[in-house]
């Protein structure tokens, strides 16, 4: 599938029966080149970035398992086409990860505003995320969630020098209450320059 794909249509997606069949091959595949789609920023939040190819594969995942049919497939057309990337941007599922239930709500409840933090940095570049506006992510108390969609806008002159490899590239976010900085491995810069037309 070419990475500049942009939209997913009902004609992306396999009849049930033909997915079952390849559907080990083809998540074992997925697996590995998502590995390089996953940046971690600090010990509780990692960032999974999009593309045409993870989307359809979450969308025939959907299918699989709640085995809805084409009046559920239009919902998942619906929900996930706006998380591939169009050519000047990134997109990735921010998510805060704690297994301790008390430790999480104690730790989204300071974290409120976080969509507002997010960021690329690399040269003189410092990108904000632009948070996906499909519900508000952050509580009237404070709290925000934990699952949060990120768009990461960039001129042409950006895509240049991010495709160029020339700089470092930082992925991090500066909330007060959770500052935390990675560095892309060159894998990873690579397979979220494809990302871009």
């Amino acid at each position: 599938m070419p990475q500049t794909q942009r939209i997913i249509t009902a004609n992306d997606i396999l009849p049930l029966a033909d997915y079952v069949a390849i559907r080990k091959e083809r998540r074992s595949a997925l697996v590995q080149k998502k590995k390089h789609r996953r940046v971690h920023v600090g010990p509780d939040a990692t960032a999974y970035f999009e593309n045409f190819e993870t989307m359809q594969a979450q969308i025939q995942e959907m299918l699989y398992i709640e085995k809805g049919g084409d009046e559920q497939l239009e919902d998942e057309l619906r929900a996930y086409n706006p998380l591939i990337p169009q050519g000047r941007e990134l997109v990735c599922t921010f998510m805060i990860e704690i297994d301790d239930p008390v430790r999480r709500l104690n730790t989204l409840l300071k974290l409120g505003g976080i969509e507002n933090h997010v960021f690329f940095q690399f040269g003189a570049h410092k990108i904000m995320a632009r948070p996906e506006e499909d519900v508000e992510r952050t509580t009237a108390d404070g709290k925000t969630s934990s699952v949060h969609f990120f768009h990461f806008d960039f001129t042409d002159a950006q895509i240049a020098e991010f495709k160029s490899g020339e700089h470092p590239v930082l992925f991090g976010c500066d909330h007060p209450q959770y500052s935390h900085l990675s560095g892309l491995s060159e894998d990873a810069r690579a397979a979220l320059a494809a990302d871009f037309g």
